[in-house]
Formats: C-alpha cells, structure tokens, sequence
C-alpha cells in the first residue's frame, strides 16, 4: 500500500546530521542505494532547525504543523550529547521527551504521520543476541530514558507513524565517529578505541533510503534500521583507516578505561527484522557501505 499523491514534508532538526542527509536526498532524488519512491519525487520540503521551531514549546509546534499542512513530519531533533546528557538531566528530558510528545500531539491533531527518529540505547544491552523490535526496553543512561519516553508518547498519541531505531551513524553532514577518527589520525595523534561495546555502523544514506520507503506506505510500526552485520568500536576504526588508507597508529581499550560519564550498551545488534516483512532490508554490510562512504564524503565536505 503506496501513496500516490505528491508529498507535503516537514523535517525538524534540519541542522543535524539526519536532517541533512534527509535535504541531500530530497534535493538529488537518489541515496547511494538507488532512486527515492515516486512519491516523494516533487515533494514539497520545509526543513527547520531550533532557531526558527523550538520543539518543547507546545505552540511552535501547533503553529507549524497544522491541519492539511503536512503528510509527513519527521522528527530528527534530539539532544544527542550522550554524557551531556548525564549531566543535565532536564535539557535531555526537555527535548528528548516533552519536544517529542509535543510534535506527537501536533502531529495527532494535525492528522499528519510522524517519523520519530530513535535509538539502540533504549535496550539495556546485556542481551548476547540480536535485539528485535519487540524485544523489551531497558535504558540504562539519562539519555536512553529520554528517547525512550519520546517513543512511549509517539506510541500512546499518534495513529500514524513510524519509530526507527538506528545506531553508531554516520554521514555527510555533521560530526561522527567516522570522521572524528580520520581527524584525530591525520593529525597524528594515536588512537585508543573501546573494543568491549558491540553494534551496528550505520551509513545514514542507507538509512535515509529505507526511511522513505516506509514513509511511502502506510506500514506503520517500530522499525529497526542499522547495517548489516555487526562489529566493536576498534573493529569498526580498524577499518576506517584501513579503507581511507589513514597511517595510524591504534590500539584497543576496555570501556572503564574510556571514562565515559553515561553507560553505554555493551551489545546493541540490532535485527532489521520489520524491514524485512515489510518494504524489504537493502541495508548493505556495514563494511561495504563504510567504503562507499570513504569514497564519497570529501566531495561533500568540500561543498
């Protein structure tokens, strides 16, 4: 079940790495992967960013998602800092919660579908297998609890909308752990990486892709959404300077040994299980997309 007319869409958090690579893709009409659905091929787009909507204010959003107005809003703002969030609880709960409950009910109201943008840290991560979408949440970190109260109030308010869970993403546009890697290797420094925290890297125009094939339907749900196949975070910076060709010296750590003030998943594969009863999973190995990433990223930067 396809919609047919052309699109009215609203992107929140524009400025961010998904709101961006959500523009990119409206504006060429293609992800890596191929071309976008039809639908979305003279769509209407109205992206913005904090400084013109401010999400926890209930009147913004009732003032710009109005009746009639949008088919399709997605949500891509969020308070991201994971260990700032730890640190100042209210902002995380501000936006990740309230500012999500307030599109919700806006979007509700509006009868428009809502696409919330969420997380692997909603589960706990002491399982030792894949993480499927009915599997039970248990966040761990203020920022996890955040983002999983934003989904309980999509779940509870909204009739029409898609959750999608990724992890470990990176893209074009803003900072990620990618280039972060790349950055601190060119400028010489050697690296120490987590090597007891197991995920998915994500190629956010992978992700993007599938994202508007369910946006394109009416299969609403909770999806998970990540590259196929699974990997630590010394693995996955192991071969980002092994496909940049990036000299550099590199070296595993435990995750105590990191300091990170928020606790992380230490084992969030997750199954694009949904994806694949529904539009289909083309999500690539996540090498595979690393290295087509590699080859493409600096032509953006450079834009």
């Amino acid at each position: 079940m396809y919609r047919t007319k052309d699109a009215e869409i609203l992107i929140l958090g524009a400025g961010g790495q998904l709101g961006n690579q959500l523009l990119l893709v409206f504006n060429e009409k293609k992800t890596d992967l191929g071309t976008i659905p039809i639908f979305f091929n003279r769509a209407n787009v109205t992206a913005v960013d904090v400084d013109l909507v401010d999400i926890t204010k209930p009147q913004d959003c009732y003032s710009l998602i109005q009746p009639g107005k949008f088919d399709i809003v997605f949500n891509c703002a969020a308070y991201t800092n994971v260990d700032q969030c730890e640190r100042d609880p209210e902002r995380a709960m501000l936006i990740n919660c309230i500012g999500a409950r307030n599109v919700a009910l806006a979007c509700a109201k509006a009868d428009a579908t809502l696409v919330y943008l969420s997380t692997d840290y909603v589960f706990s991560g002491d399982q030792l297998y894949s993480y499927r979408e009915w599997d039970l949440c248990n966040p761990q970190s203020i920022y996890a609890k955040s983002k999983y109260w934003g989904e309980k109030h999509v779940l509870e308010i909204c009739k029409k909308y898609f959750i999608i869970r990724t992890a470990w993403l990176y893209g074009y546009y803003g900072n990620n752990f990618v280039k972060t890697i790349l950055k601190r290797a060119n400028l010489g420094a050697n690296l120490r990486v987590v090597n007891d925290q197991i995920g998915n890297p994500t190629n956010a125009s992978d992700m993007v892709h599938h994202v508007l094939k369910l946006a394109a339907t009416k299969q609403y749900g909770i999806y998970h959404c990540t590259g196929n196949g699974k990997c630590s975070w010394y693995e996955f910076a192991v071969k980002i300077l092994e496909y940049s060709r990036t000299p550099c010296k590199i070296e595993p750590c435990s995750t105590e040994e990191s300091g990170y003030a928020a606790r992380r998943p230490q084992y969030s594969d997750l199954d694009n299980l949904m994806l694949r009863c529904t539009v289909g999973d083309e999500m690539r190995h996540w090498e595979d997309a690393l290295k087509s990433f590699l080859s493409h990223y600096k032509l953006y930067e450079a834009q």
